[in-house]
Parts: structure tokens; sequence; C-alpha cells
């Protein structure tokens, strides 16, 4: 355990970001003014950090060093300027380089999305080398991944081109199902064992909300489909026909430029069911292994083979599917280089159209922590040399990177990013991350994303748990109708 007290309340959020980077092995907990008195007395000893602002700065004590820092503007207490906001991750920063010996990657950037910096800046007719000496200056971040977000902040600017970011709007369906929950997941996911005599009513509250919102949604123009989950492909054959049948009975398809599928685990997919997707027109599907390596597979409770997810790809391909992304995460338990090089190779001789590259971020509603508790962090690693190894092997594959985000915990502090052939990048990929396009999403813990004019997002959550969506669905469709009513959507 580490402890960090802190004197301002609405820093916690920055403290405990850069705390954990810098000290990835320790469960970092933040106490503020506001902490509860008992929550204080049980961590106070293990109090390793201590932060307290001034008007004028900035004193720091880290297990006996004390460092100090004066503002140039001073913080008056009630109204915390970005000024003083900018300067101060800026010195802690440089005072955790300092203390520990070590830097990071992103620098001290501590937001999921660092390409909406650059995409800002390019909007705003910065050039490249101003941008660039904005990330590795003000932000520290290394030469390499201000390259990479320059790079992929570019290709999104472009092929959001091809995209009606005003009038348009996207779609996005929930499949909440997986055959067995992963050790590291910690989206709304339910084995299917137990609800599996649910699936049909499920499918028929999805369709109750695509008749609304195709109502909601008349004149606006659809860019992008997008299902996910969960595993979409743990529904029968017969229920997904059901679905996209009704999906394309009421939606104009004629203006959608991408209908992706998450086919995901190989142990759901099946030739019946490719079919199925092929037939309603899906453009784009997914076959994630997330490791090549089968020992890991069983660890993270991936219930497949190696072999299996050859046979699916290959099926995929025979069905007549061209644009087949594969997902991997680095950072799984016990893998190390040579795991995530074999891995690498095992899927060059895929041939994949498009890879995600995922560092595996700890969540604590996922039970990696669980399992950190009996096996430790050790076992848990990630390194340049591993994300390299990915990349590269992208790219030996004729791919580029084209979207990229964060998380937090994530190992060795690096990010998650999208490779792809020309012309076979996730649309929606894209969209969700940038968030200039409203996205109207359906399915038990989906969130719709409203974009009004001056770029401000409203959000309107679905309930997460499949029971209480079911029972819900009418009050989630009037939550829906309720946000775009007042928003003039």
């Amino acid at each position: 355990m580490l402890t960090v007290t802190v004197n301002e309340a609405r820093l916690e959020y920055d403290i405990h970001s850069l705390v954990k980077a810098f000290y990835p092995k320790e469960n970092v907990k933040v106490i503020t003014p506001e902490t509860a008195a008992e929550k204080k007395a049980s961590l106070e000893e293990s109090v390793r950090i201590s932060i307290r602002l001034t008007a004028e700065g900035a004193l720091v004590e880290i297990e006996g060093h004390t460092y100090s820092w004066q503002a140039e503007e001073a913080y008056s207490g009630t109204e915390m300027k970005k000024q003083f906001k900018d300067a101060w991750k800026k010195f802690l920063y440089q005072t955790l380089c300092e203390h520990t010996g070590k830097t990071l990657p992103w620098g001290n950037l501590t937001g999921i999305r660092p390409t909406k910096i650059a995409m800002g800046m390019l909007e705003d007719q910065k050039s490249e080398q101003g941008i660039y000496e904005f990330l590795t200056r003000e932000h520290f971040v290394s030469r390499e991944k201000a390259e990479l977000s320059l790079e992929i902040a570019k290709r999104e600017r472009t092929l959001l081109e091809k995209l009606h970011t005003d009038k348009g709007y996207s779609l996005y369906i929930g499949i909440p199902f997986c055959p067995t929950t992963c050790l590291y997941c910690s989206f709304t996911s339910f084995a299917l064992g137990a609800y599996r005599d649910k699936t049909d009513a499920y499918v028929d509250c999805l369709i109750r909300e695509l008749e609304d919102t195709a109502r909601l949604c008349r004149g606006r123009i659809l860019d992008t489909v997008y299902i996910g989950g969960g595993t979409p492909t743990t529904l029968e054959a017969e229920q997904l026909d059901r679905l996209l049948g009704k999906l394309k009975e009421l939606f104009d398809f004629e203006t959608v430029q991408e209908f992706t599928v998450e086919a995901g685990r190989a142990d759901s997919i099946t030739r019946q069911k490719l079919q199925t997707l092929y037939r309603h027109g899906v453009t784009r599907i997914s076959v994630n292994p997330q490791t090549m390596k089968e020992e890991t597979l069983q660890i993270i409770g991936r219930r497949h083979t190696v072999e299996q997810v050859k046979e699916a790809f290959y099926l995929a391909r025979e069905t007549g599917f061209h644009n087949i992304n594969m997902d991997l995460i680095l950072g799984l338990p016990g893998e190390t280089q040579a795991d995530v090089g074999n891995t690498m190779e095992a899927i060059e001789k895929l041939a994949p159209d498009s890879i995600t590259v995922h560092s595996l971020a700890v969540k604590r509603a996922s039970g990696l922590g669980r399992w950190i508790e009996s096996n430790g962090m050790d076992l848990l690693q990630n390194t340049d040399d591993m994300m390299r190894i990915a990349a590269d092997g992208a790219r030996a594959l004729g791919m580029k990177p084209y979207y990229l985000y964060r998380q937090k915990n994530m190992a060795g502090n690096f990010e998650n990013v999208g490779y792809a052939a020309e012309g076979k990048e996730g649309l929606y990929n894209i969209l969700i991350m940038e968030e200039k396009q409203t996205i109207t999403a359906l399915g038990a813990g989906s969130i719709s994303k409203v974009v009004v004019p001056g770029g401000r997002i409203e959000r309107v959550d679905n309930v997460k748990d499949v029971d209480l969506y079911l029972q819900r669905v009418e009050e989630m469709i009037e939550r829906r109708r309720n946000l775009f009513r007042q928003l003039n959507v």
C-alpha cells in the first residue's frame, strides 16, 4: 500500500494516475480533506507521500525527501486556473522522475486520449514541429510517442473527412454475453451459461430499442454500425439473423461506410454464424486471440486453443470476409519478450487486415486483481521492446497506426494502438476516441454520446445488469428520447 495525502480535493485523479505510473506494483490510495475519517485512520501507517498546496506553490514530501515549487501565478484556493494546474502537474512529474530515477513514455499526460492534443493543434493550424515540441517540452512525452501521436492524428483527420460529423451518427449495439469471463475483463460481460435462457428476450429488447432509435434518428446520416460486447457471436445464428434482419429493415444502409461485428472468441465462432453475418452485409469482423501461447490462454480463462483461433480465422476468410481484425494483449501473466515474438510470427502467417495491440490494464472490476494478490505483479511485464516487436510485426504486414488510446493502470504505462492496412481502418474506433460524432448506443451497459454544437458531449447510459435491462428497457428508451429532445437533436 502507498498512501498519498493532499490538502486539495480537485487533484486526486492526476495525483493517483502519476504516482501509480511510477509505482506500478503498489496499491495507491489518495487521501483528501473530504476523505472519511475512518478511512484516513486506517491508511495513516501507509502514508509515504505528502502533498501540500499553498498560495505560492507546493511542498511535496516523498519517503523523507522534501521537494518545493514556487508557482509563477498564485493559487487563491477557490479557483484553480488551468495554468496553475498544468504547472503543478509538470512539477509533480519532475519530482517523481527525480525521486525514482525513471521517466514515463507519455510524460505527465494522464488522460486516455493523447492524440486529441495533436488533433486539436492540427485543427488550429499549428505546425507539425510545433506540435512535436509542445508534446515533448510541455508534457515530457518521449520522442517516439510524440511522433506516434502526430502520425495517428494526421491519419485520423484524413479518415474523419469521409464521415458526416455534424449531420451523421453511428450506432452501437452491445451483446454482453461471453462463453466465459476473461481474467482481465472489466466490460459489461456475463458468462453465457447462466443467461442462455434469457438471450431471446435480450434480442427482443434490442429490437425494441432499434425501433425507437430509427424514429429518433430519422433524417440523420448513419455512417457506421458496430456490434460489440461481450462477444456478439455467443448469440445463436438464428438470433443473429433476427437481430441483423431487423436492423437492416429499420435503417438505411446506403450511407453506411462500415458495419462491424466483433466475432471475438474462437470458441463462439461457427460456419453458420459467419455465413449469417456475411449474408447481412457485415464488412468487418474481429477474431481475437489476445495471445498465441496456449498456456496463457488457459490462465486468462479463454477456453479455446491456438489451433481454434487459426481455424476460425481461415473459416472467416473462406466465408468471404476481407477485413478481419485481431486483438492482442501485451503484459499478460507470465509472458516474455520471446512469447510476444512467437505470437507476432503466428499472426503474420495468418495475415489479418488490422491488428489492435493492447497493453494490459489492471482493472478493479476484473478478476486480475485477485490473481495479482495470489501471484504478484512481477509476472505482469510489458516493455519498450515488446511494444516494438508488435509494432514491427504490424508494419511488416503493410499496416500503419491509425488510432490510439490509453487506460489507467496499463502495464509499462504504454498505450493501445490500432494498426491497419490501407482502407481497412476501423472508422468506429476513431469516432469513439475522438468524440466528433453522436453515437447512439443500445443494450445493457451501453452509453450514448450526443455531440452538441460547440463540441460539448452529453451522455445517457443504460443499466449494466442484464436482468434490470430486460425489466427496464422502456425506461432506457425514454431516457434517450429525453436527452435528444432536450438537445434538439
